[in-house]
């Protein structure tokens, strides 16, 4: 964890997915390594911080939960403004809440930056003798849309770590590479990033806004 003044970078990330699949777990989980075993339903939508070391700079992560409840959705769709990252999420152990993967990938895209990063999460990979949903399928079904893939257990800690620091690895590369121009993908900059050519901070600040 660092404090509010130590980070160079402010990445805003949602969580989406069907409700159940275990957006909340994996956001307690990776922000204050903690895990409820009681369900309750998220309300609109919630949001943690955490502060991540990578190399010679520091991301401060906005992790968003956005609410999977259907009639919860017209709300919550204003958040994806503004995301530069996406971990989409579903339940390795019901296959019906990976069937709606590719209608949330495309509500994501409708909403979101073009350069968003997303990462498909097949999660609660704990209950591996009640997997409907194979490895596989969901790698090949990542990998045929461009996108990032891994498998977590909220519960154990399984990849947790792991799935978020890739996520905003691949943000900060976009962000600090020529691929991005000018009023794409925006994210905060706190004084001078390490590491990073001037001129490429210098496009960063022009389109950067608090999210």
């Amino acid at each position: 964890m660092g404090s509010d003044e130590s980070y160079n970078f402010v990445f805003k990330v949602v969580l989406i997915g069907e409700s159940g699949v275990g957006k909340s777990n994996l956001l307690s989980r990776f922000t204050k390594n903690e895990f409820s075993h009681e369900s309750r339903t998220t309300i609109g939508v919630e949001f943690s911080t955490r502060s991540v070391q990578m190399d010679n700079y520091t991301i401060k992560a906005q992790i968003w939960d956005t609410a999977g409840l259907e009639r919860y959705r017209a709300i919550t769709s204003a958040y994806y403004r503004g995301a530069v990252g996406a971990l989409l999420v579903y339940d390795i152990s019901k296959h019906l809440t990976y069937e709606s993967v590719d209608r949330w990938l495309k509500e994501l895209f409708d909403h979101a930056d073009p350069h968003i990063v997303v990462m498909l999460v097949g999660n609660k990979r704990d209950l591996d003798t009640l997997r409907t949903v194979p490895t596989e399928e969901g790698k090949d079904f990542a990998e045929k849309r461009g996108i990032l893939f891994m498998e977590t257990s909220a519960l154990d800690s399984t990849n947790v770590e792991n799935a978020f620091n890739e996520v905003l690895k691949a943000i900060h590369k976009k962000v600090a590479s020529r691929e991005v121009t000018r009023g794409s993908i925006c994210a905060v900059t706190i004084g001078s990033p390490i590491g990073l050519k001037g001129e490429a901070q210098g496009e960063r600040r022009s389109c950067c806004k608090s999210s």
